[in-house]
């Protein structure tokens, strides 16, 4: 579609919101500010704003999204452990790209609104006493102060190198379900009506074709303890708000919003990583999860004797009381686990197996690993080897073990605390090439990795070649790959070389001739001539000539 087109479409689409929206509201006789205004200064709901300028304003001036709006800096702002304090103090508001933060800017306008209406900009009559608290300033200051503590809670308690405003995003609607459960569930479907908007707007037009694709499932991204444990944390503290009021939803609106929140969410989505790009889902365990939170949010807010209940409410403190030790108690079940992860590091012997020569002999045994040093990072390739950032403590449980292999671009550092496998060799020897951006605080560098291969039968033989500036160098090289088919008893693989790649011709494991692989020529080893066609190999012995092996090909 031409560029006008596109202009024209997405004119389109913003005059059709616009238009919808402005006639839906002329319809509507009510008048909808008197009571924004009754709780919001100038009825607009400024912390929410405050708290996404700030999510935002760190991924365009600190991950540098400003210049690199596709490809921010990740690497270092993620909390990869207690070792690494950048990383615990930006995980909760920083992001891996634009679809991650326009997705959790979009649910904090639709879900933040509602719990800082709970909240009020002016306080309740019984309400505090205290005059800061009263100010409707420090009221509206209150609410980003309280999304970078709760940020800090998940980046501490949250297992694995969390990043994203996600957790924090789930304590707000936490404290909204409480509030306005069925409210908070219309406001998830708003927020996906607004993406789908942006989207529109942004792709007006896509075509698709039935080619594969790479990718790890959909739910093996998802920080579901992150999530959990932000959203306890909301419960708890909107329980504590609804203790103020004089009223609250009735439990079985409180039940069904927590519910459908929950599963629209995904919080059933429990999962483990098995390594190598494997997961297992626990759907079942996932579910009944599900409603367990949602008779613990019930029973929370019931206690507080502000919502209307069938059961008689006796001893209301210390029911109160009791069910806010459970809620805690919860959390502290969730987040206890984090400790033992996080308080971890990359061992220094790891660090140092990663940096080998800068250059490797030419001699060099297949599978050997040549790494790239920039300041404190180190950059290699590996396949099949632990990965420290998940095995620290092996813990089996369900059949699964915490120990498990990675294969791709290892990144380490021990200054940071840091070791991540950022590229999987599946997803390489897919699409052939990647980018890793390293960096920290004001200064970022980019390592471009691209693999070449052949392959021969089920085999491949292939290099991975790592690329710093106008650097280059061959940073593993694979064992070689046999083609299926036999000539005149001869064996023929595909040997990866420091320079280009070679044909061995063996009989029995004895090497009968060795011969650079051509360029669109031919060449000889052990009486049979090879000549390659484009991508393919032939090998020829008189009239007998048959296909040895072909260029990988990438997406």
């Amino acid at each position: 579609m031409s560029s006008p087109w596109l202009a024209l479409t997405r004119i389109a689409v913003a005059l059709a919101v616009v238009l919808s929206a402005l006639v839906a509201l002329r319809l509507d006789d009510r008048d909808r500010t008197t009571a924004l205004r009754a709780r919001f200064l100038a009825g607009i709901p400024w912390g929410t704003l405050l708290t996404m300028l700030g999510v935002l304003a760190v991924y365009l001036f600190v991950q540098g999204g400003f210049q690199h709006w596709y490809g921010p800096l990740v690497l270092p702002f993620r909390a990869w452990s207690y070792g690494s304090p950048l990383g615990i103090a930006l995980s909760s508001f920083a992001h891996v790209g634009p679809g991650h933060l326009i997705g959790n800017l979009i649910g904090t306008l639709a879900l933040a609104p509602l719990a800082e209406y709970a909240w009020g900009h002016y306080p309740d009559e019984q309400g505090p006493k205290s005059s800061l608290v009263r100010k409707p300033l420090a009221r509206v200051l209150a609410i980003p102060a309280a999304a970078l503590l709760v940020g800090l809670f998940v980046a501490l308690f949250a297992i694995g190198p969390v990043i994203g405003f996600s957790g924090v995003l789930f304590a707000i609607a936490g404290v909204a379900l409480i509030h306005y459960p069925l409210a908070t569930v219309v406001a998830l479907a708003a927020s996906d009506a607004v993406r789908q908007v942006y989207a529109a707007v942004r792709n007006p037009v896509v075509q698709a074709s039935a080619d594969p694709s790479f990718g790890a499932p959909w739910w093996a991204g998802i920080a579901i303890q992150a999530h959990a444990i932000g959203l306890l944390v909301g419960v708890l503290a909107g329980i504590v708000l609804v203790r103020r009021r004089e009223t609250g939803p009735t439990a079985g609106r409180l039940w069904l919003g927590t519910v459908l929140f929950a599963i629209s969410q995904s919080l059933w989505a429990v999962y483990w990583f098995r390594g190598n790009g494997g997961f297992v889902l626990y759907r079942a365990l996932g579910v009944v999860l599900v409603f367990g939170l949602a008779l613990l949010v019930v029973a929370g807010v019931v206690a507080t004797g502000r919502v209307p209940s069938a059961v008689p409410l006796v001893g209301g403190t210390e029911r109160w009381a009791g069910t806010a030790v459970v809620v805690l108690l919860a959390l502290a079940a969730l987040s206890a686990p984090a400790i033992p992860v996080n308080l971890t590091t990359v061992e220094s012997s790891t660090a140092r197996a990663a940096t080998t020569p800068n250059a490797a002999p030419a001699n060099a045994t297949a599978g050997q690993s040549e790494a790239i040093a920039v300041r404190d990072y180190t950059v290699r390739y590996a396949e099949n080897i632990t990965n420290r950032q998940v095995s620290v403590v092996d813990v089996a449980a369900f059949g699964e073990s915490t120990t498990v292999n990675a294969s791709g671009v290892i990144v380490t550092s021990e200054r940071r605390h840091l070791w991540t496998t950022a590229v999987q060799a599946s997803r390489l020897a897919f699409t052939g090439r990647a980018t890793v951006r390293l960096g920290g605080l004001g200064w970022d560098e980019r390592i471009r990795v691209s693999r070449s291969g052949w392959q021969a039968g089920d085999d491949r033989a292939y290099k991975i070649w790592l690329n710093r500036s106008n650097q280059t160098r061959v940073g593993y090289r694979s064992a070689p790959a046999t083609a299926d088919a036999t000539i005149r008893g001869k064996n023929v693989s595909i040997v990866p070389r420091t320079r280009g790649f070679g044909i061995v011709v063996s009989r029995a494991n004895e090497t009968l001739g060795r011969a650079p692989l051509p360029n669109n020529g031919t060449t000889r080893a052990a009486n049979l001539t090879f000549s390659r066609e484009g991508r393919t190999l032939f090998a020829a012995t008189g009239a007998t000539r048959v296909p040895i092996a072909e260029r990988e090909r990438y997406r």
